[in-house]
């Protein structure tokens, strides 16, 4: 199978209730930019959204269980199936992440702390239910 030069193999795309509210979110949060945008003929709802961050790019769509019943965010199903794992540079960028999503609103469910893998690791979840970690070599390469 080929695959256009942008496009990675695999990418995230994240159902949840209120895109245009999660778009902000994630602009306040992570840094977020908007690439594409696209809302569904009812006007209400985000039918395609792509998020550049943390130097990759991310989907986004509300749910539509009229189109697509198996898949749901977080609230509906319960609670968040996968973690977003985002793999940062230093140790350091893994605590200003972490504070800057709390900040703006995500609960920590896992503390920034030194891990036994050696890392520095931290996870939370925004407001739409997803969960999030963050993570950072503590030994630098080189």
């Amino acid at each position: 199978m080929a695959f256009e030069p942008d496009i990675p193999p695999i990418q995230v795309h994240l159902c949840v209730k209120g895109g245009q509210e999660a778009i902000a979110w994630y602009e306040k949060a992570f840094g977020a930019v908007e690439t594409f945008q696209q809302m569904a003929e009812d006007g209400e709802r985000v039918m395609h959204a792509n998020l550049t961050m943390f130097g990759s790019e991310i989907m986004l769509h509300d749910e539509f269980p009229e189109l697509a019943p198996d898949v749901m965010s977080p609230p509906s199903r319960g609670g968040a199936g996968l973690t977003v794992n985002v793999n940062l540079a230093f140790p350091i960028d893994v605590d200003r992440a972490i504070k800057r999503a709390a900040s703006a609103g995500a609960k920590i469910t896992m503390p920034v702390g030194d891990q036994f893998w050696g890392a520095r690791y931290g996870r939370i979840r925004d407001p739409f239910g997803h969960v999030w970690a963050f993570s950072a070599p503590l030994v630098q390469a080189g």
